[in-house]
């Protein structure tokens, strides 16, 4: 004899059965904080570079400039405070070169880097054009004089620090972007991360100038190039591609390494 069916009892939902997952930003919400990272990296970098490198020097008074220390220090305290305080937003990348890395390794989806990297650059272009606001109002000569200067922009040849020539800029920008990639995703990885992400990726970019402000004023970042290009006269804008073409040299073969080397699925 078979045994009496069981009623069809209803059994009450677990909280989880129909709470929808937390949305995440929106599209719009993730490009402003691009954007707002960049302005930051862009205003205060380049405003330590413009206003405080050189403050004294040549004046009657003791020299109280920043000097490159201060500079490369000024870049990767910016992308600290850009880190934390957007990052959980966009993930934090406000550099063209750095989205297209992170696509690379396929960290970040590649029909959103375009979006990603307009807002990188219109953050960037509000940086300098702020600073230009201020310096309307300094002191008479200063912002002709510093855009005669270059207006912080990267360069080569005699318009590199150090007198550096064109094969020494291609080849620092691929190397060292190349480096600042690989170390954001190592230190940004799901299982090897670690929670000071946003510190280790700032000093990095603090090493990178140290070492790299007398070759070609550093970029290893086209959003930060074209934003000081856009005021630096006519030679910047001319030797502009070398900036926006071998940092995303750097990054795409940093990312496609990483990859390959490090985030490869295990044969079998």
């Amino acid at each position: 004899m078979s045994p009496d069916p069981i009623p069809d009892t209803p059994v009450a939902p677990t909280p989880l059965d129909h709470t929808p997952a937390p949305a995440g930003p929106s599209t719009s919400i993730k490009l402003l904080a691009e954007a707002a990272g960049t302005f930051l990296l862009v205003f205060g970098s380049i405003s330590a570079a413009l206003f405080a490198a050189d403050f004294g020097v040549g004046g009657n008074g003791t020299p109280l400039g920043i000097g490159f220390v201060g500079v490369a220090l000024a870049f990767g305290l910016t992308v600290v405070a850009g880190a934390y305080a957007w990052g959980p937003i966009s993930g934090g990348h406000f550099n063209p070169a750095v989205t297209l890395g992170l696509a690379a390794a396929g960290r970040f989806p590649w029909k959103d880097t375009i979006g990603y990297i307009i807002a990188q650059v219109v953050g960037g272009a509000i940086g300098t054009s702020l600073i230009v606001l201020i310096g309307l109002f300094g002191p008479d000569g200063w912002l002709a004089e510093r855009q005669a200067g270059g207006f912080a922009s990267n360069g080569f040849g005699e318009h590199s620090p150090g007198g550096f020539g064109l094969g020494a800029a291609i080849t620092a920008e691929i190397l060292f972007t190349g480096i600042f990639v690989l170390v954001i995703l190592g230190v940004t990885h799901a299982t090897r991360g670690t929670s000071l992400a946003g510190l280790v990726i700032g000093l990095t970019l603090t090493l990178i100038h140290l070492a790299s402000i007398p070759i070609d004023n550093t970029s290893v970042n086209p959003a930060r190039s074209i934003a000081t290009a856009i005021y630096g006269g006519g030679d910047a804008l001319l030797q502009l591609w070398v900036f926006l073409v071998f940092p995303i040299v750097g990054a795409l073969v940093a990312g496609f390494a990483h990859r390959a080397l490090f985030d490869a699925k295990p044969a079998g």
